[in-house]
């Protein structure tokens, strides 16, 4: 029996701050979080070829695939068994002569972006399905947009190609446009373009309004095979050290009516996504763990150098953090096994 009094005399004048009260159990540990993360903010992404009985791994993406829509509801439904409730769709055209200079196949009704949108409405209702909306895929010369003889983005017919993308998505029935060119005006051409065909009252448009260029996109253009046929992205992508930049372009994509915006990548670029939640702070923000960044996580697991479910928890928490409230990861099937063994 401790008797307290007998210490009354003895006791600092201020009592030190003792932490380790608050987080010595598991759940007071997760008491701790601010926030939770929770099945409901993965969005996984899909890429989906032309090939419609394609099943193929990349060997860049660990367990990641890309699916001929013959391949896909089977794969989906396993997904959405175990919880899945957003998916974002890559086409990826393989045929011969499917890509040209404007990008005529990224819309094609029977392309693979527009029969997946189709394929996944029908089979599994309550799905979210967001289309990221780029020429990239589809032009013959891989770049994000339609160019100039010298090679240099035309902004103008770049982004009212781009919106008919959009809007053909939208009419396809897919609950969210992504636009991920980063070229200037996109935005609001793609709104207008919704407003003029009754849906823009329908469709979310979340833009990525801070994508940095870099060297973490090298295993999605495995996926994707949209590696550009000359140059690079770097005049219409942000600078690795342009915050500056991405407040601006955060700003200009709040003022021409983004509903969501996403910051890419996701884990160098903690303090814009701080600045996104703080610009954009009336709209959600999401967090894209590019695929850079997963195969990383990978490779260091393969070396022993990290436990991977340890190191997704760390680094995803670090989004919230920062303010995210949604995060595309391609990690997502582990978290819907992970967090039911949390819960």
């Amino acid at each position: 029996m401790v008797h307290v009094a007998k210490f009354l005399d003895e006791r600092p004048t201020e009592i030190p701050s003792i932490l380790a009260g608050g987080y010595n159990h598991p759940l007071l540990r997760e008491w701790q979080n601010e926030r939770q993360l929770t099945k409901s903010m993965f969005i996984f992404p899909l890429f989906i070829s032309d090939q419609d009985e394609e099943e193929t791994l990349i060997p860049s993406l660990p367990n990641i695939k890309r699916f001929g829509i013959n391949k896909l509801k089977d794969y989906v439904a396993g997904l959405v068994a175990k919880g899945l409730r957003s998916v974002i769709l890559f086409g990826v055209p393989l045929k011969p002569g499917a890509k040209d200079e404007v990008a005529t196949a990224a819309d094609d009704p029977d392309g693979p972006v527009i029969k997946a949108i189709k394929l996944l409405r029908k089979e599994f209702p309550d799905l979210y399905i967001i289309c990221d909306v780029c020429l990239c895929e589809y032009t013959s010369h891989g770049h994000c947009g339609i160019l100039y003889e010298d090679g240099t983005i035309n902004r103008e017919k770049s982004v009212q190609r781009i919106a008919a993308v959009a809007v053909n998505y939208a009419i396809a029935g897919a609950h969210c446009v992504a636009p991920s060119d980063m070229i200037d005006g996109r935005i609001r051409e793609i709104k207008m373009g919704l407003i003029e065909h009754g849906l823009a009252h329908k469709t979310f448009v979340m833009s990525y309004s801070a994508k940095f260029s870099g060297n973490l996109y090298g295993p999605f253009r495995d996926a994707a095979c949209s590696q550009p046929g000359q140059g690079d992205r770097k005049c219409y992508q942000l600078p690795p050290g342009g915050r500056g930049l991405a407040r601006r372009a955060l700003k200009r994509d709040l003022a021409e009516g983004s509903d969501g915006i996403i910051v890419k990548p996701s884990t160098f670029y903690l303090d814009v996504m701080s600045d996104a939640a703080e610009i954009c702070r009336d709209i959600p923000v999401c967090a894209y763990h590019v695929s850079g960044e997963y195969a990383m996580l990978h490779a260091a697991a393969e070396k022993g150098v990290v436990d991977l479910k340890s190191i997704a928890f760390e680094s995803h928490y670090g989004f919230l953090r920062a303010g995210a409230r949604l995060i595309i990861s391609y990690l997502t099937p582990e978290f819907l096994e992970w967090l039911d063994e949390v819960n």
